[in-house]
């Protein structure tokens, strides 16, 4: 394990600073739409924009690596990501906007991608686990203080997007100057939905309906408190409790559903969600039938750290109840498949959360939020009563971070074996 990590080293710090850059950055714009008066509905597709390109990059990129190779490729497209954000400051209106997320999607599913196949080769089955928890912590991590950089300059000047763009610069240097050699790139072959559906309904329909939840959730949370008059400081403290309790809460709730049905984990997590989103309805004092009773904003953050507590490990506990029904060999090629109806479900998240913002006003965020986690927990129940749960000894929870792609499903540790690296591999690296 100690020399999983010494040979990775410039792995994870190159994917440190990109991720303080993404967390930044998300924040950012989000504000920044706001302060240019963009409209709610002009917003969600702006933001949107993202998933469209992160959806097609996943399709594309293997391809790309295979004839072009992994450093080149992590190169291109981290100095394409680093481009497109110093556009931003140049060009502002939504169309435009949305043009450019599209492009940081594709670079920023090209870069999970080629970190995730680099992990995989330098994993085996005994310590896969390990090394994607650690993934996750440095991905999760950097992201959320990330986000406390919002504080750095007014989001109207051109500062923060410089800095966005140097976060992402200086990631290219520890992976460009790696003697380590690239990993081997294996092309995942993946699941028709209607296989997948037949599979396990409830971990298609769990994962598009997610998918919905969780990409309005993080594209849209810093519009939401802009909105509702939060001081810059505020919003990178909302937006990094997101980020860290949603990282907290993988192993606890992943075990609960490794002892008990995941179906009911799944139900009562989704349930729970919806629950801690209407108490930040009611926190936030901001409803017209509300405005007398506002609170303060305490409130308001236990809310959300109790909501992400319960929300964001879901696509996890999802991924292993599919799991649950299908043989050990399908694993890698059901995951990806389970991306995909995520992907499709998160294309439409930002766009349609905010419809509901300029319908009911700012918490039209929460209601829906509360919608479609209760639509997933009503499927859920469902599928209890026509079906019993199945015990595959093959099957266990892996923590996943909301950024996984489908060759980063083979960290899955119960996936099939992958020797160690041999000594002489390890040798011929240094």
């Amino acid at each position: 394990m100690n020399k999983i990590l010494k040979n990775s080293w410039a792995l994870f710090t190159g994917m440190s600073l990109i991720m303080l850059a993404h967390g930044f950055q998300g924040s950012l714009l989000g504000v920044r739409a706001v302060k240019e008066n963009f409209s709610l509905s002009s917003t969600g597709f702006m933001l949107s924009g993202y998933f469209i390109g992160y959806f097609v990059g996943a399709k594309i990129i293997p391809n790309l690596i295979s004839r072009v190779g992994h450093i080149r490729v992590f190169a291109a497209f981290a100095s394409a990501a680093s481009i497109v954000i110093l556009m931003h400051s140049i060009i502002v209106n939504p169309f435009t906007w949305f043009v450019l997320r599209v492009i940081t999607g594709i670079s920023m599913v090209s870069i999970y991608t080629i970190a995730e196949s680099w992990l995989n080769d330098r994993s085996s089955n005994k310590n896969r686990g390990s090394v994607l928890s650690i993934y996750m912590i440095v991905l999760y991590g950097s992201m959320a203080l990330g986000m406390f950089f919002l504080n750095f300059s007014k989001p109207e000047n051109f500062e923060p997007f410089i800095l966005v763009s140097l976060f992402m610069s200086l990631a290219l240097v520890p992976i460009l100057l790696t003697k380590k050699k690239a990993p081997k790139f294996k092309k995942i072959k993946g699941m028709s939905l209607k296989e997948l559906y037949q599979a396990s309904p409830l971990g298609m329909v769990g994962s598009l309906f997610y998918g919905t939840v969780q990409s309005a959730l993080f594209s849209l949370l810093a519009v939401y408190a802009a909105s509702m008059r939060f001081s810059i400081f505020e919003i990178s403290v909302v937006t990094f409790l997101l980020a860290i309790s949603g990282a907290i809460s993988q192993w606890p709730i992943g075990k609960l559903s490794d002892k008990f049905d995941r179906r009911l984990v799944i139900v009562y997590s989704t349930f729970a969600s919806a629950f801690f989103a209407l108490c930040a309805i009611y926190a936030s004092g901001s409803m017209h039938y509300l405005s007398a009773y506002g609170t303060n904003k305490f409130w308001f953050y236990i809310s959300i750290i109790l909501f992400a507590f319960c929300s964001l490990p879901m696509f996890a506990i999802i991924f292993a109840h599919t799991n649950d029904f299908i043989p050990k060999e399908k694993f890698v090629a059901a995951g990806a498949g389970l991306q995909f109806a995520f992907g499709l479900g998160a294309i439409s998240g930002p766009f349609l959360c905010s419809l509901f913002m300029d319908l009911v006003g700012s918490n039209g965020y929460f209601i829906f939020l509360i919608f479609f986690h209760c639509v997933i927990g009503v499927f859920g129940l469902y599928r209890m009563k026509i079906r019993d749960t199945e015990d595959n000894p093959d099957s266990q929870f892996t923590a996943i971070p909301q950024t996984i792609t489908p060759v980063g499903m083979e960290l899955n540790p119960a996936t099939e074996p992958i020797e160690e690296p041999t000594k002489n591999e390890s040798s011929n690296s240094n």
